[in-house]
């Protein structure tokens, strides 16, 4: 037996996470590779309006860069507004695919195998999505090399101390593990879309991909090194990075920011919003493509309850903040917290309470997470909650100060919404490439849910 036939043996799937019984492995090659020879009118034609609305922001991206900072909304004191909170959320988004790849793999959470694919494509593009904004808000976007830590023609480093030093750190980190994370997991499934594509272009990019994958055991062997590696290495960053990202407001002596609370909050609101777009992409791809012997209903039960989990954790920061803001003894927190739900941004703080904590109440019963529109609906408001809690965080405590003489009420302005509506577009135009050109789910790992008998069949 060899060491891969050794491992499905020693780690086999629950009853419910089995493909249809007799379900070969060739079949599971047609349905997964199915996607990318896919004709595709409405591939094509979603492509079309996604890049529509990427070709608007960037016209308001030219826009800025013309007329300069002036033209988005925000002003002293709230020097951070939309483009910061832009970043948070899309770094944030980008941890799902960690936590469902690399955390679930080590702990041989098996229904982690058909959607794991999707969050860590999600956590690649969600990175170079959350990189544009520190850049876009510096104004001078061609100088951003000047943040990188090397000596260069000024003859001076980058002051350390600077949050925007951190998050160079943070995101370069985090997108170059998970990049190589996601890399490492397609092989294989490289190495099967290479074996039938029929463009020469193509079959070049797969003979890239798949590193000379031909199958042996030994490849096997170093192939599950390799993975099990780079789990360990990137599971950290799951706390680490985001953690980082909240010391950017932690460290600040900002009403409603100065909170030990930060790293954890921001780790767990990371993880809810992430889980939920993985939701928000698989309901899609699973009916468009008749894939719901893949990713079953059990898959995406399971799923739903991590964002329960994660929505009760959330829920648990709000109320902590609320307490020690009340009871505490600084009278400045007391006030911006009252401020947030009964100031001038009420609308925001309310959007953000009832979308992460009251909605996702309803998960706690099992019709509800078994029931794919309901789902996608709810997991919508989830992101849009998480959204508005970004904007909740940096907007009101910049525009209610220590002192009250520069108080504003920042609008976003109509370039600030274009670049935003382009960021989506940005990263949904990276995943639809993606679902078309590279294999969206694990063939490797989802024919280990197979019952023995169908293992044992060759592909054709």
């Amino acid at each position: 037996m060899s060491s891969h036939e050794a491992s499905l043996s020693a780690n086999p799937a629950t009853p419910s996470e089995h493909l249809p019984e007799g379900y070969a492995q060739k079949t599971l090659n047609d349905d997964v590779l199915k996607l990318i020879s896919w004709p595709g009118w409405l591939w094509w034609t979603v492509f079309i309006i996604d890049l529509c609305i990427l070709g608007v922001g960037f016209m308001a991206f030219r826009n800025q860069i013309v007329l300069g900072l002036g033209v988005a909304g925000y002003t002293r004191p709230v020097m951070w507004a939309a483009y910061i909170t832009n970043f948070v959320f899309w770094v944030g988004i980008a941890h799902c695919g960690t936590l469902v790849s690399a955390v679930l793999y080590l702990f041989r959470s098996h229904f982690r195998r058909a959607v794991y694919r999707v969050a860590e494509a999600m956590t690649v593009f969600g990175v170079l999505t959350a990189g544009l904004f520190p850049l876009l808000h510096t104004g001078r976007p061609w100088f951003g090399y000047w943040l990188v830590a090397y000596p260069n023609q000024r003859n001076l480093w980058p002051n350390f101390r600077s949050p925007l030093e951190w998050d160079v750190f943070a995101v370069t980190t985090y997108l170059t593990i998970s990049s190589v994370f996601f890399l490492v997991g397609l092989i294989p499934d490289a190495a099967a879309a290479r074996d039938r594509a029929k463009h020469p272009l193509l079959k070049l990019l797969y003979q890239v991909v798949s590193f000379g994958w031909v199958g042996t055991n030994n490849n096997w062997k170093h192939y599950y090194g390799a993975y099990i590696f780079f789990a360990a290495m990137a599971t950290p960053l799951v706390f680490s990075v985001h953690s980082v990202v909240s010391w950017d407001f932690a460290m600040a002596q900002t009403p409603g920011w100065h909170s030990t609370l930060f790293a954890p909050y921001f780790v767990a609101g990371a993880i809810f919003s992430g889980v939920a777009l993985v939701i928000n992409l698989l309901i899609p791809i699973r009916k468009t493509f008749k894939l719901e012997h893949i990713v079953t209903l059990d898959h995406m039960e399971k799923l739903s309850k991590l964002v329960l989990l994660t929505s009760c954790m959330v829920g648990y920061s709000y109320l902590t903040e609320f307490f020690m803001a009340w009871f505490g003894p600084s009278k400045l927190e007391r006030d911006l917290f009252w401020y947030r739900f009964f100031g001038h941004y009420w609308w925001a703080a309310w959007i953000m309470f009832t979308c992460n904590v009251i909605i996702p109440i309803s998960l706690w019963f099992k019709p509800v997470r078994r029931n794919m529109p309901v789902l996608f609906i709810l997991c919508l408001f989830v992101n849009v909650g998480m959204w508005f809690e970004r904007f909740v965080i940096i907007a009101t405590s910049l525009a209610r100060p220590i002192n009250p003489y520069p108080t504003v009420y920042y609008r976003m302005s109509w370039t600030e919404a274009a670049i935003t509506a382009g960021a989506f577009a940005w990263f949904f135009m990276y995943f639809l490439i993606f679902v078309r050109v590279l294999p969206a789910f694990s063939i490797a790992e989802i024919k280990e849910t197979l019952a023995m008998p169908m293992r044992k069949k060759a592909v054709p």
